[in-house]
């Protein structure tokens, strides 16, 4: 989903791995053909890398590449030598997978990634900050692998530390990748603290990694969730979670403009949910809803705002429509992410659009908010003719009906 403030906006152009400046134009066959939003694919590795391989998609951080943070963590960990079990808490394409002698146990929150993971056939985990794995693996690994995602804000990170010093046994060793311009190193600081022994051992431009050795001591505490009343709805906002704590200015607008539409009987999709506002705001008001996110954390918060505000409806952990089977609906409401961790990639959006297109019954509309310059029009015109309803603080809401 979009964010509330105005910025600027680079639009990647293509899908395809750009060369590196300097290098000579690449010889041979022409490119093969796009193979979709769904297939995964090889990653594009640094050369510091090679000899390893992941596999990558749409809506994967890191894509067509992979994480920068990530790289570094799995550089620093052919360096030290890791062997046997490790369990990765952020697995994304399953690079961590790639070093010789590793078993990896993958956990990931992302539809996309899980998606990926599967198809390279490693045994992987959907799970979220302060799920318990001892049912899935009875005996912890004595190594743990974390990507801290410091761009999903202060409490998602502190929810990460936590998750890795209640995984990682005592005498365990913990490394912990990040961003120092997303608090990498105050995040350290607190994980150091909680660890008992620790420091930063690599470093790649903005990037760092840290090598911590658990000592026994409990585990500090996970944040609470936030939340507020908005539209009608009580939202529940898990860390980490877009919109969690307050409702959006795209949003905002988005449910403002369309306060007067009757919803009783219609089926209604909310794509990419978030905390659940859009989809709880059209099941108060009539609609039979379904809301789907690829973000596992995203998921349990719309449940728990449904729950919250005694509303009925269908939430689903979904790699864009990947998990609706057949469902058809009347509408088709959005506000689309454009962010996958530091980068603009409009990949996921517009494979909403094309899934709105794929779901929408005849006579159907689909309603998206989004940032002035991102050009969504001429997908959406794939669907019929667009209508800009509203254009404020930055913000347009578009609509397009399909025929019929």
């Amino acid at each position: 989903m979009t964010g509330g403030r105005r910025q600027k906006i680079r639009i990647a152009r293509s899908q395809d791995p750009q060369p590196r400046r300097g290098a000579p134009p690449a010889a041979g066959p022409a490119p093969a053909a796009d193979p979709g939003y769904f297939a995964p694919r090889p990653a594009a590795l640094p050369g510091r890398l090679d000899g390893l391989r992941a596999l990558t998609k749409p809506g994967v951080r890191g894509y067509p590449e992979v994480d920068a943070a990530q790289a570094l963590l799995v550089q620093t960990m052919r360096k030290d030598r890791v062997r046997g079990d490790v369990l990765d808490l952020s697995a994304m394409g399953g690079l961590t997978g790639s070093l010789s002698g590793v078993t990896l146990r993958a956990v990931e929150s992302s539809a996309a990634a899980l998606r990926v993971l599967e198809a390279a056939g490693f045994d992987s985990q959907a799970a979220v900050p302060g799920d318990l794995l001892t049912t899935r693996w009875p005996e912890r690994a004595r190594t743990v692998a974390l990507v801290l995602a410091g761009d999903r804000g202060n409490a998602y990170a502190q929810a990460q530390v936590a998750w890795a010093h209640a995984c990682t046994p005592p005498g365990g060793t913990l490394y912990l990748a990040g961003d120092r311009d997303k608090g990498f190193d105050r995040y350290v600081r607190a994980a150091g603290n909680a660890f008992g022994a620790g420091e930063t051992v690599a470093r790649d431009g903005g990037m760092r990694v840290a090598r911590l050795i658990r000592r026994p001591g409990p585990t500090p505490p996970f944040p609470d969730p936030e939340g507020y009343e908005a539209f009608g709805v009580k939202v529940v906002g898990l860390p980490g979670v877009f919109s969690a704590s307050r409702p959006d200015k795209a949003t905002t607008i988005l449910l403002e403009h369309l306060a007067g539409l009757d919803l009783r009987g219609q089926a209604a999709l909310d794509l990419g949910c978030g905390a659940g506002l859009i989809g709880a705001w059209a099941a108060a008001r009539g609609a039979a809803v379904t809301l789907v996110d690829g973000d596992l954390q995203s998921v349990r918060s719309s449940q728990a705002t449904l729950a919250a505000s005694g509303l009925e409806g269908e939430v689903l952990h979904s790699d864009v429509d990947a998990a609706l089977g057949e469902r058809t609906f009347d509408l088709v409401l959005t506000n689309p992410p454009f962010h996958v961790g530091r980068g603009v990639v409009l990949d996921v959006a517009r494979e909403f659009i094309a899934a709105a297109a794929r779901r929408l019954r005849p006579g159907g509309t689909l309603y998206v908010v989004a940032n002035e310059p991102l050009p969504y029009e001429a997908a959406m015109g794939t669907l019929g003719p667009v209508q800009e309803l509203v254009r404020a603080g930055g913000f347009k809401v578009l609509a397009a009906t399909r025929p019929g």
